[in-house]
């Protein structure tokens, strides 16, 4: 089967190149994000009081 996509590749003009291209941006923009869960609840509620009541 690869030795199919290899001939596919070689007719189409699909390089070697290409390929690694195409993984090395996989690799970077396939990876998760940061997680936005938390931006759901309002920002006033994720933040710890600050007063102090002695």
């Amino acid at each position: 089967m690869k030795r199919l996509q290899q001939w596919f590749d070689l007719i189409a003009g699909i390089s070697h190149d290409e390929h690694a291209r195409l993984e090395r941006a996989k690799a970077i923009f396939g990876a998760t994000g940061p997680d936005v869960e938390r931006l759901q609840m309002p920002a006033c509620w994720r933040r710890s009081s600050r007063v102090v009541v002695h």
